[in-house]
Parts: C-alpha cells; sequence; structure tokens
C-alpha cells in the first residue's frame, strides 16, 4: 500500500472512509514529514499538533460510529498566515502582528473543520501578503523545494512550497495580484484563485479588498476541486460573496474538452517571456487541440496598463486597510512612547518592514488631497477598461491561456534591490484580479535547469468549473504533476 504521506487528498479521504488506514496516522505521517524536510524548506510558521490531533481522533471516532465524517476526512490542509484559525497565531508574517492569537475561525477554517480536514499548521508569506517571493517575510525566508537557492514565489510561498515539499497534500493561500497562481508555478503544484465573491473573505486579513481572495492548492486538478468545493459558496459575514449556487466541481470537471474555444492573447506573449517557457505553452496548447478544443489568437489591448494601475489601486486599499495596525487595539505596541502620536509612529516604524511600508506611502500619496483625480479615480477607471476586454474575450472564446510567470523560479535576493523588476513577475496574473475572474496555474513542464513551470488558464466569472474542467484534461495526457522534488 502506498505510504500514507504520498497518498493524495481524494485518496486519503477514501482510505480513511474505508478504514484502511486511520485519520491519526496519515496526521502522523505528515507531520513526521514537515519535521524532516521543513528544516530546508522553511515553508511552515508554526504547526498545530494538539489541535490536529484532537480532530483527527474525531473523525475516527465518528467513521467507528458509521456516521458520516466529511468530504475532507483526515486530510491535513496547511493555512497561509494571514487567515485566522481559532486560537493560533495569525501573524501575517509581520512584527506588528508577533503575538496575536486568533480569537475567531475564518469563515473558509470553519467549513474545513466541518468536513473533517485537519489543520496541520501555518505557512509563511510576504509580510501582509506583499510581495512576489517570500522574502518579505519578518520571520524566516522561505525556500522552492525544486531548488534552494530560488524563491518559492509570493505571496502565498510557504502554501506553495508546503504541497510541493510532500509536507501537506493541501493548503490554503489568497490571492491579490497573483499570490496563489505565481508560486504555483514556480512549485511545479495547482493553484486556483477563485472569481471575486465565490469564496467568503470573513477571517481574511484585508491587503486589498477589492481584490483579495481565498483560493485552494494542490498536485491534482480533482484534489483542487475538492479543497474548492467545500470553501466556497455565500457567508452572511461577507456582503461582497455571491448567493449564486456552487457547482458539483469534481464531477463537471469530467466534461470532454470537444469544441471548447481557447484563446491565446497576443499581448501575453510578447517581450520578456523566457523562450523556454513560451516553448512549454505552446507545447500545453498542442495538447488541447488534441483533444478537440480549438485555438485561436485575441487581444487584451489594456494588458500593458495593468501593472500600473495595480499598484495605485493595491496600495491605496492597503493603505486604508492597514491603518487599523496603530499599537492601540492588538499587535506591537512600542514601549516608552511619551505620547499617543509617538506610540502610533514608533509601533508602526517598528512593526511594519519596508515593502509594507513603501505601500502604505504610495497608497496614502495615491489617495491624496489633490492626486486622488489624477491617481486614483483615473486607475478605476482603467479597470473597467481592462475587465471590459475580458467581457469581449469571453464572447468569443471560452477560456485564455497564458504563461503564469514570465520566467521560472529565480534566486533569492536576485531582485531585492529592485521592487519594479519583483512587481514585473505578476504581470500575467494581475488582471485576473483587476477583471474579479478566476484563474488556475497547472504544471506544464520544466526549464532546462530543472525548474517547474505554470501554464495560467482564465475563464468568464464564476466558471471555476471551466477551469478544472481544462486542468484535469491537460492532467489526464501528461504527468507534470506527478513529478516531485
Amino acid at each position: 500500500m502506498t505510504p500514507a504521506a504520498e497518498l493524495s487528498a481524494c485518496a486519503i479521504v477514501k482510505n480513511v472512509q474505508s478504514r484502511n488506514v486511520s485519520a491519526l496516522a496519515v496526521l502522523d505521517a505528515f507531520l513526521e514529514k514537515v519535521k524532516k524536510e521543513d528544516i530546508k524548506v522553511k515553508a511552515f510558521l508554526s504547526l498545530n499538533e494538539d489541535q490536529a490531533r484532537f480532530a483527527a481522533e474525531s473523525v475516527d471516532e465518528k467513521i467507528s460510529k458509521g456516521e458520516p465524517a466529511g468530504d475532507l476526512a483526515g486530510v491535513p490542509i496547511a493555512v497561509k498566515d494571514n487567515i485566522c484559525v481559532q486560537g493560533l497565531n495569525a501573524t501575517c508574517a509581520s512584527k506588528i502582528l508577533e503575538n496575536f492569537i486568533s480569537p475567531y475561525d475564518a469563515t473558509v477554517i470553519a467549513k474545513l473543520r466541518s468536513q473533517g480536514a485537519l489543520i496541520i499548521g501555518k505557512t509563511n508569506m510576504d509580510e501582509f501578503a506583499m510581495g512576489s517571493s517570500t522574502e518579505n517575510s519578518a520571520f524566516q525566508t522561505t525556500c522552492n523545494p525544486w531548488d534552494q537557492n530560488r524563491v518559492p514565489g509570493g505571496s502565498s510561498g510557504g502554501s506553495a512550497a508546503a504541497v510541493a515539499g510532500g509536507m501537506s497534500p493541501l493548503a490554503l493561500g489568497s490571492d491579490t495580484g497573483g499570490s496563489i497562481r505565481q508560486p504555483a508555478s514556480f512549485c511545479g503544484v495547482v493553484g486556483l484563485k477563485p472569481t471575486y465573491g465565490r469564496v467568503s473573505r470573513y477571517g481574511l486579513v484585508a491587503f486589498a479588498s477589492s481584490l483579495d481572495q481565498i483560493g485552494p492548492f494542490s498536485r491534482t486538478a480533482e484534489d483542487c476541486a475538492l479543497l474548492l468545493q467545500a470553501i466556497c459558496g455565500q457567508d452572511p459575514m461577507d456582503s461582497t460573496s455571491s448567493p449564486l449556487p456552487v457547482p458539483n466541481f469534481r464531477e463537471e470537471m469530467k466534461r470532454p474538452m470537444e469544441g471548447l474555444r481557447i484563446g491565446l492573447p497576443r499581448e501575453y506573449f510578447g517581450d520578456g517571456l523566457d523562450s523556454e517557457v513560451r516553448k512549454l505553452i505552446m507545447a500545453a496548447v498542442e495538447t488541447f487541440k488534441v483533444q478537440g478544443a480549438q485555438v485561436g489568437e485575441i487581444s487584451l489591448p489594456h494588458t500593458d496598463l495593468a501593472v500600473p494601475v495595480y499598484y495605485i489601486l493595491a496600495p491605496s486599499e492597503a493603505s486604508a486597510n492597514l491603518a487599523r495596525f496603530d499599537g492601540v487595539r492588538y499587535g506591537h505596541r512600542s514601549p516608552g512612547a511619551k505620547n499617543l502620536l509617538e506610540m502610533v509612529e514608533k509601533s508602526r516604524s517598528e512593526g511594519f518592514g519596508p515593502e509594507v511600508k513603501r505601500r502604505i506611502m504610495l497608497g496614502t500619496y495615491a489617495l491624496s488631497s489633490g492626486y486622488y483625480d489624477a491617481y486614483y479615480a483615473q486607475a478605476q477607471k482603467v479597470r473597467t477598461l481592462i475587465s471590459e476586454d475580458f467581457t469581449r474575450a469571453f464572447k468569443e472564446v471560452d477560456m485564455i491561456l497564458t504563461p503564469t510567470a514570465p520566467t521560472p523560479a529565480f534566486r533569492s535576493g536576485e531582485k531585492n534591490a529592485d521592487p519594479v523588476q519583483m512587481y514585473l513577475s505578476d504581470i500575467y496574473t494581475i488582471s485576473c484580479n483587476l477583471a474579479g475572474i478566476p484563474g488556475i496555474s497547472i504544471p506544464c513542464g520544466f526549464s532546462q535547469n530543472k525548474l517547474p513551470v505554470g501554464l495560467q488558464i482564465l475563464a468568464k466569472p464564476f466558471a471555476e468549473s471551466t477551469l478544472l474542467q481544462a486542468a484535469y484534461a491537460y492532467q489526464k495526457n501528461t504527468n507534470w504533476h506527478l513529478q516531485v522534488p
């Protein structure tokens, strides 16, 4: 029999429910793997052994009594450290929240618990989800399991590395401008950003509220569908969550590709795209053609404006959202301040890292009197144009195929001196958030340096089934997702 720590999430559920293996044995196998592997990778900021053991025992007890144990019975799940789990730290990888313990569960966590999932630990990230490499964490730098001298991507690098390194079969991340899909590409795993509103944001520490979405990491499309099914749905605690019914993703993903229309946006295949990445994406396109998909070129003319628009809107929302971290109610408070103003200044100066400070200042400037109309208001208008590009494109095609990132994973420290170069690593993922549509990254091959490359698939709003259908069809005909570091 396959060792417990090598089973897929779907296989774990099947084996636990049929009593071939206990949930506790599965948990112990993955915890052992974390303790062995994470010394090198540093994907986890904290482990949740006691809570997870209690949950595993509860699953095993239900199964022994013949009671339903949930669709995720016995599956360990790693959680990005900006998602609240009651009784655990929620640091956002920032010194300002170093000692903060969440008093409640995020909606996604409550849903996972109700389905028998085991929260195995909290994963490292770029501070407050601001970054593309997981080098902006206040606590540690996560390595890419494929090459420890390279970054795992960001901001959800810890979650991607945990799944890629076999330390957890599933993980949750958040995606504001590519923070699930880009690390999925760099680490050779599946990462899906749902449509804005498909998954509740209640209990996710806000970065940019009109862009943020929680989503799954996995090795396979089927495991991704399993986790997505569990976390979707309307939530009275999040007024932006959608009332639309949630389809049965695992059933719908098995539909054939015959006759589906795929668009290749010419703007995503121009200068700056690594030649090896281009070659692997075009090879993936041929795989879809063989399965009966129709492929044609399309245009998304405002693509080149996505990065500048994002770096006005996201920092503006961040500067407002992060104003609450003032040393008064929770989080770090600077000792020895002589008055309130000095306490707030010192607490924020000591608590926030350089990238967070940079973005707060950018956002505050863009929102300031005299500049609001020139920057923020203009950016919102261009955001509408970017969204309209996709609306027009989806009248012609069912899905859009692009690279997830312009290059494979870059070396640690390589882009730290030039923030703009770092920002450009999200050039292909940002538009998806601005338009609020769903996107997925799936592994589609390796560079000559044996580094994973991701293929991004985009679909119209609430068409996650289409993304999973394409991912599932692709993985049935390739074995890139079966490769391990």
